[in-house]
């Protein structure tokens, strides 16, 4: 049989140590029981577009094990080059091999996809298309997740997708010296980074974020994650549909659901779509 060409362009590789601690960090807590559903064998984590280096991989298998003692991640490149060096670093549990969207794992499905600084290079137009062929290598209660980062990890943003669709958007910040919450806007997921104009709904939640944070300002004397607490529950008791709370709200995460922040879509009055 004749071997199916990777889906999906080389990206720019940049990678860093830690750099995808954040998102790691979601996945073993709130997203940890898809790994823990799995019964009769054990669940596929794939890191998808790892980059020049094999580490966010290696880390990302160090950090699951730990909620999962048997979970299986798999790094998958275009690259022939960025395979070779993930190969010297393979251990049970952990492997690499080529590949793209199409996700190849001999008939398998996975539990996660992790996709960051992948689809940042694409036009959006091509997102959809992307997040349908990954979703469909999922299992059925699998999860794609589409992100974005800063180089040191720092600011980090997610899209969550199911089969269904996307379900979630997560915004994580390091709370220490952060002037204002939408500057995590230029690490918006490819589906809303040009979205955040006048009139559309991520924009408004920027903006919301924005003033809550201004307004809470006195809080900071008790310290900046004192703060960051307060604009979260004012943007809570706003109408903002969290689906988080104090405990994630601490690590300066917030996730939001998807359709509170949605592109608007075609032919619609994007200046009608005013979130909450």
């Amino acid at each position: 049989m004749a071997r199916t060409r990777p889906v999906g362009v080389i990206t720019r590789g940049t990678t860093n140590p830690n750099r995808l601690r954040r998102c790691d960090r979601w996945l073993a807590g709130p997203a940890a029981w898809r790994l823990r559903r799995a019964t009769g064998f054990p669940p596929i984590v794939v890191d998808l577009g790892y980059g020049a280096s094999p580490v966010t991989a290696v880390e990302l298998h160090e950090r699951l094990t730990r909620v999962r003692p048997d979970v299986e991640v798999v790094g998958i490149e275009i690259d022939p080059a960025r395979v070779a060096a993930g190969q010297r670093l393979a251990r049970p549990g952990l492997s690499f091999r080529r590949g793209g969207f199409e996700v190849p794992l001999d008939g398998r499905s996975a539990t996660v996809v992790r996709a960051f600084n992948v689809l940042r290079q694409y036009a959006e137009e091509e997102v959809p298309g992307a997040w349908e062929a990954v979703c469909s290598r999922l299992t059925d209660d699998g999860l794609l997740v589409d992100g974005t980062c800063d180089e040191l990890g720092r600011l980090a943003t997610w899209v969550a997708v199911e089969r269904s669709g996307p379900v979630s958007l997560t915004l994580s910040w390091h709370l220490r010296g952060l002037d204002q919450p939408s500057a995590i806007a230029e690490r918006l997921p490819k589906a809303l980074i040009h979205r955040n104009i006048p009139g559309e709904a991520v924009h408004n939640y920027l903006t919301d974020l924005d003033r809550h944070w201004a307004r809470s300002a006195s809080h900071a004397a008790y310290g900046v994650r004192q703060r960051f607490l307060t604009t979260a529950q004012a943007m809570r008791d706003g109408g903002w549909p969290l689906l988080d709370g104090p405990s994630r709200w601490r690590l300066g995460e917030l996730t939001v659901a998807w359709d509170a922040v949605a592109p608007a879509g075609p032919g619609s009055d994007p200046v009608s779509h005013q979130g909450p």
